[in-house]
């Protein structure tokens, strides 16, 4: 037998997402948006489970639902990804033609033209009946249409999934594939036999559940899932999970629900529960099913909200090969076991007539012989409730967990939707990567545009900055060196405004009256003071020019001015300020060998490298007001351009005094800006715990974090995760060796959370590393070459030689 669908279509007519089926029937259809696998804990299953309860119980008897989920193996297109950059074509090429498996999730409400669901065990779909399209709707549809519309509007306010409407084109599309039998690139026939069923190059087979003699002891909404789960957790999946992305083939999940009438089925029940009796004793297997039918009458009569339904599931599957297709059908043998579920195996016309009624015009067709009895409650437990890892419409580049394939994540929200503060944090142990992964994020984002800061103690970015040398700035501390970095300087006299005044007042009070409480009065008198000083002096402003112009004026300084002495000492200023001028200890700090304010502005990419100094505490407090002031002349300038700030090993910065107040200074101007603040940090309690802390935390809405052998608890308690949250962090497994190398890595953005994975090109393994033989032999090519990219090529060469 052939089906050629051109003289057999199915589909009459569409209206909206309303389909006028050739049989007589009528269909509203929606695709689903669910959430991500492994999103999910065990309580979110149980209350998706109830949303879908509450959602189809109130649908009338008659009603047939069908949600179908499709899973096709495609090849990673890598066109949507970004290559321009030397690293971006690496990854581009990296992951493109890498396979995975798509899902699309639909839902469909029928209004049947065989009200009565009372179909013989073999009917024609394409048979066409003698009712003709209707020119106006009947009160039946229209009351049809309401009821699935309130169901809709209730199932999309739980925000947990989204139905949303198919148009024209996606229906029309969807059944040409079906009826294609998902080939692409020719149309094909539908060969239908008793030996095989066959479409184009594919051969389908169908495992079913068709009767209450399949399932086992029970059913559940979410079961253990075994490859994460250990002795301290469980992490779960849903119910047939196993069955959806994890079976990594191309097949279609089918599970229909007849909505039938609950008194209507108790009497049934109870007759049949009358026959089964009188003939228990002629067979084991009439034994069974008296004990299975008992059970769902009692279930039905001791439960109010029960609703009877009687449902169809069904895999269907295929492939060009007979021998793998076997293959396959063992392996959904095998998963059918482990939840308890015999499938039957239809074959010859039972065969074609699963593979036609899983079409979703001709889902109300199935008999009483293909479908088992039960409770909604029962049935819905067969759902699929997530689906893969779903794109941002931009963002930064990780990889799913389960195809490793690259997954844009939005961790900027510009609109806001998951998050009002974008700071972000890293938490990890030595030798975890923490580094690793803020190289990678910092480095997209400055591809895309946006402005970076880093105040680095470990030297962790260089290689990565001098891809861009147009671009970047390293600023390194060295013995008797100044930064060239010169808070006095200014273009023209238009950069005499007030903010600049206010900021260069805020460094000079925390430099000469560091650690004491500045009073208003003071911060005027400084500022009075500064205007005066660009009034009088026209050029070459500094530390030292300042200084020189006070010890000049100071006679009539503060009378001129008006400012009574107790409100600024000129004796105690010169006094501490001499040590940053002229022979002074730390006057080389401010020394202008070559004023480079004006560079700074320049740059999008600033290094500040201060390892030589982390444990020098005069110095290092210095250069962070120092760097403070280069923050307000980069990221604050430009409110219209993004820029992140980036503290990295910032346990080691917080041993100096002021530098906590000094960050949380950061995080409340980052409100005003179109900016980030990053912290990298081993632990969670390396942040003290005080108000200073817990303010910088709960504006800290980005959170990732790396294996942590140590464990979790003290990031769960201080940051209010949730249980499965830890249990996402406890299922953390890194993967080292063979071809694919990643680590995983816990990112929570708001309130969602999932598990993503890091794997890079080799290109990119080479830009972000930072200590061993590695790094040494490449620093050394790059010294060599003078590109970053040459070294990074030639490296990889020579490596890959070996």
């Amino acid at each position: 037998m052939k089906i050629n669908l051109a003289h057999h279509h199915p589909l009459i007519d569409i209206r909206d997402n309303l389909v006028f089926a050739n049989n007589g029937n009528l269909v509203l259809c929606y695709r689903m948006d669910l959430p991500e696998i492994y999103s999910l804990s065990e309580k979110d299953f149980e209350d998706l489970h109830g949303i879908w309860f509450q959602g189809l119980r109130s649908l009338k008897s008659g009603c047939v639902v069908h949600k179908q989920d499709v899973y096709l193996k495609r090849q990673f297109s890598a066109e949507k990804l970004p290559g321009k950059t030397f690293l971006e074509k690496a990854t581009k090429e990296h992951f493109q033609g890498r396979e995975y498996l798509e899902h699309q999730s639909y839902l469909f409400f029928t209004y049947p033209r065989n009200k009565a669901l009372n179909n013989a065990k073999y009917v024609n779909p394409f048979k066409k009946p003698s009712r003709k399209l209707p020119g106006e709707m009947e009160e039946g549809l229209q009351e049809f249409i309401r009821a699935v519309n309130d169901t809709v509007s209730f199932l999309n306010n739980s925000k947990k999934f989204e139905l949303i409407p198919l148009g024209e084109e996606q229906i029309l599309k969807l059944s040409s594939s079906y009826f294609n039998g998902f080939n692409e690139g020719f149309d094909s026939d539908i060969l239908l036999d008793r030996s095989r069923l066959q479409i184009g190059k594919n051969l389908f087979e169908v495992l079913a559940v068709n009767s209450e003699l399949c399932f086992g002891e029970g059913v559940q909404s979410s079961r253990r899932n075994d490859n994460f789960t250990s002795d301290e957790f469980v992490f779960h999946q849903g119910f047939v999970d196993g069955l959806g992305l994890n079976l990594k083939e191309n097949h279609i999940l089918n599970q229909v629900v007849y909505l039938d009438d609950k008194q209507k089925w108790r009497k049934l029940l109870e007759k049949r529960i009358e026959e089964l009796k009188k003939s228990s004793n002629f067979g084991s297997q009439n034994k069974v099913v008296l004990e299975k039918i008992k059970s769902i009458l009692d279930q039905i009569n001791e439960d109010d909200s029960s609703r009877v339904i009687r449902g169809h599931f069904n895999v269907i599957f295929w492939e060009e090969d007979e021998r793998k297709l076997g293959q396959i059908g063992s392996v959904i043998k095998s998963e059918f076991k482990e939840l308890d579920i015999l499938p039957h195996y239809p074959l010859g016309e039972e065969r074609k007539n699963y593979f036609l009624n899983s079409f979703f015009c001709f889902s109300s067709n199935f008999s009483d012989e293909d479908l088992y009895v039960t409770d909604l409650k029962h049935a819905l437990c067969l759902l699929i409730n997530n689906t893969g890892y779903k794109n941002d419409e931009e963002g930064i580049i990780f990889n799913d967990r389960q195809q490793n394939i690259p997954v844009l994540k939005d961790v900027w929200d510009e609109q806001k939707k998951r998050i009002k503060a974008r700071n972000f944090a890293i938490f990890a142990p030595t030798g975890e990567g923490k580094s690793f992964l803020a190289n990678n994020i910092l480095r997209q984002y400055f591809e895309k545009g946006v402005r970076l800061v880093i105040i680095d103690l470990g030297g962790s970015y260089n290689k990565f900055a001098k891809l861009y040398p147009e671009d970047h700035l390293i600023l390194r501390y060295e013995q008797g060196k100044n930064l060239g970095i010169n808070p006095f300087f200014i273009s023209s006299t238009d950069d005499i405004a007030p903010q600049h005044l206010e900021d260069l007042a805020t460094f000079l009070l925390e430099l000469f009256a560091s650690g004491e409480k500045v009073e208003k009065a003071r911060e005027v008198a400084v500022k009075k003071i500064l205007r005066e000083y660009y009034e009088k002096v026209e050029d070459n402003h500094s530390m030292e020019i300042f200084y020189r112009f006070i010890k000049e004026e100071q006679k009539t300084l503060l009378s001129q001015l008006q400012i009574h002495r107790d409100y600024f000492n000129i004796e105690n200023f010169l006094h501490i300020m001499s040590e940053y001028v002229g022979q002074g200890l730390y006057s080389f700090l401010f020394e202008i060998s070559e004023d480079q304010s004006f560079r700074l502005e320049e740059k999008r990419l600033i290094v500040f490298e201060l390892d030589e100094i982390r444990d020098n505490k005069e110095i290092l407090s210095v250069m962070l007001k120092l760097i403070k002031s280069a923050i307000q002349r980069t990221i604050w300038q430009n409110r219209s351009e993004k820029g992140i700030i980036l503290f990295d090993e910032f346990a080691k910065q917080l041993k100096f005094e002021n530098v906590l107040e000094s960050v949380e200074f950061y995080y409340q101007a980052i409100r005003k800006q179109n900016g980030a603040i990053g912290i990298i940090l081993q632990s969670i309690n390396q942040l003290p715990q005080n108000a200073t802390s817990a303010s910088i935390l709960e504006n800290t809405q980005v959170i990732y974090s790396l294996h942590n052998e140590k464990g979790y608890e003290q990031l769960q308690k201080r940051l209010n995760l949730s249980a499965h949250d830890l249990n996402q962090l406890k299922s953390i497994r890194n993967n080292l060796r063979g071809p694919r190398k990643y680590t995983e890595m816990f990112l929570k953005i708001g309130r969602e959370s999932n598990i993503f994975r890091l794997e890079v090109p080799p290109e990119v393994y080479a830009a972000y590393l930072t200590d061993g033989r590695e790094n040494e032999e490449l620093l050394r090519l790059y010294n060599k070459t003078g590109s970053m990219e040459a070294a990074i090529k030639k490296f990889l060469i020579k490596n890959n030689s070996k």
